[in-house]
């Protein structure tokens, strides 16, 4: 007969009780073919997250497949058509962040940045550490204002200039640098997303 010793499980259960849903994913999934296999709580938790995602995935339909917003990132269509995938900043810490500390930023990627109301919104590029090309969008998703090669800052906080806050925006859309002459942004352009 197979015996599994599966250690003991991270609540204190040995494996013997049937109610605890670490215990029946492990009978579930798990197969062994020699005689004992011991193995410690510490080597189960990824083949028990490893199992978890499956049946995830396995329970995925065409209904409720995984999108690439539910892991922070938004595709943005550009008035030319080109496509953008852009990470999403919405919360307080996330704005914040921004894209400080990228050394680089691939050419077809950006950060969206989202805000609760529309109103003047001001950057600066402290700790950013690649030039960008920042859009301000109102409401409409129009293109109401933009700073094109924005450069790092160098220096202290206190010595770096903000960018933008001319006009009521909603969303702000950062880019590498160069991307808008690239791509023939201006202002009254709509952009999609």
């Amino acid at each position: 007969m197979t015996r599994i010793d599966y250690g003991p499980l991270p609540d204190g259960n040995a494996g013997g009780e049937q109610g605890k849903t670490g215990d029946r994913l492990l009978r579930a999934r798990l197969v062994a073919r020699t005689t004992s296999v011991s193995l410690s709580p510490f080597c189960l938790a990824p083949a028990v997250l490893a199992v978890a995602l499956l049946f995830s995935l396995a329970a995925c339909s065409d209904s409720n497949t995984v999108k690439l917003e539910d892991f922070g990132t938004r595709d943005v269509t550009l008035p030319g058509g080109q496509a953008i995938h852009a990470e999403v900043a919405s919360t307080q810490s996330e704005v914040q962040r921004g894209l400080m500390f990228r050394t680089s930023l691939a050419p077809d990627r950006g950060m969206l940045f989202v805000f609760s109301k529309e109103e003047r919104q001001t950057f600066w590029m402290f700790q950013t550490l690649i030039p960008l090309d920042i859009i301000w969008m109102d409401s409409n998703r129009r293109i109401v204002e933009m700073s094109t090669d924005t450069p790092p800052c160098k220096t202290e906080a206190a010595q770096c200039p903000t960018y933008g806050g001319h006009e009521p925006a909603l969303f702000v859309l950062e880019l590498n640098a160069g991307s808008a002459a690239k791509y023939h942004l201006k202002t009254g352009d709509v952009i999609r997303f």
